[in-house]
């Protein structure tokens, strides 16, 4: 079968389309006839090496997959055969036609739902929805939304208004991601390719502040976003650096300013996201969520996917479609 490996760490190119041998189910695990794969930005990480490979290299990459359940192993429920499920990996392989993975991590698509957009929402719509609940929005928060255009930002700001928040101030790279921020339900839209954007954020203010922040961008900005926020009960919730590194803050900076940082990551983090997976897939699939899909290219132009996201080119998420 084809598949897309990781040869080595570095830039797009490592991703090379080869030959595999198709993988066989063991106890535990759905053998998936592959549909739909995206490319999500941890994975970049991964490859360039800013983050570990979960197994040595060279190995299949990908973390997420949408298809169809054709073989099972010993101990999985029979009816999960012909069902189409997203399945997550920890360890890989799923830029690939076909894909063994855990059946515990098999998630129903629901119908009128497609393969492509079940993979476009898969990983950004379920971070979205726990990071709103754990914003705990009462109906009154004034709240910003970084890199609100696209993946996460742009499911945060579909459903901020939904979920308790009064005012949404967006940043977004761009006129074009400007726009689409404000159809998603932006009030106002700061484009954050200027490096004095906090200091935008505090002119549209105009006095007020900052209730919430959902921090995806990191980096030097978080400090001065912390001059931006309610004394008291201002809170940040980082789960992001864009930037290339987390926010920058220390617990001096936030005891003095009576601040709160949440931070949303880790391995209990992500369980929760796994938990919201079906969730943001129902949302997708009443129309309460709109999936963002930037294209759709065949599985062999990975390398080609993982430049446009490493450019900040996309406006959503770039799916996979294996030739078979």
């Amino acid at each position: 079968m084809q598949a897309i490996v990781m040869t080595a760490t570095g830039g797009p190119e490592v991703l090379v389309a080869q030959e595999v041998p198709a993988p066989e189910p063991k106890a535990g695990e759905v053998l998936v006839r592959t549909e739909a794969v995206p490319v999500l930005f941890p994975e970049t990480m991964v490859r360039s090496g800013a983050f570990p490979a979960p197994l040595p290299l060279p190995l299949v990459f990908g973390t997420q997959a949408v298809g169809t359940v054709t073989d099972i192993g010993a101990g999985v429920d029979a009816a999960l055969i012909g069902q189409r499920v997203l399945v997550a990996k920890d360890d890989f392989g799923t830029y690939a036609e076909q894909v063994c993975a855990p059946a515990t991590s098999a998630v129903p698509i629901p119908a009128g739902l497609s393969s492509e957009e079940a993979a476009a929402v898969s990983m950004s719509g379920s971070v979205a929805l726990p990071l709103l609940k754990a914003a705990n929005l009462t109906g009154t928060e004034t709240v910003l939304i970084e890199a609100a255009a696209t993946g996460i930002g742009g499911y945060l700001t579909q459903l901020a208004k939904e979920a308790g928040a009064a005012r949404v101030i967006a940043t977004a790279g761009g006129p074009d991601k400007a726009g689409q921020a404000r159809e998603f339900g932006a009030d106002v839209v700061i484009d954050h390719l200027d490096p004095q954007w906090p200091q935008r954020v505090r002119e549209t203010l105009d006095g007020a502040t900052l209730d919430v922040v959902f921090d995806s961008i990191g980096g030097e900005s978080a400090l001065a976003v912390l001059d931006l926020m309610t004394p008291l009960s201002g809170r940040m919730l980082s789960y992001g650096f864009l930037s290339g590194a987390p926010a920058q803050v220390s617990a001096m900076d936030l005891i003095m300013r009576g601040l709160t940082l949440i931070g949303c990551s880790g391995p209990q983090w992500l369980a929760g996201v796994a938990q919201a997976r079906g969730a943001a897939l129902e949302r997708a699939a009443t129309g309460t969520l709109t999936p963002l899909i930037d294209r759709v290219l065949p599985l062999e132009q990975a390398a080609r996917a993982h430049r446009l996201v490493a450019d900040r080119a996309t406006r959503g998420t770039i799916v996979l479609r294996p030739g078979h």
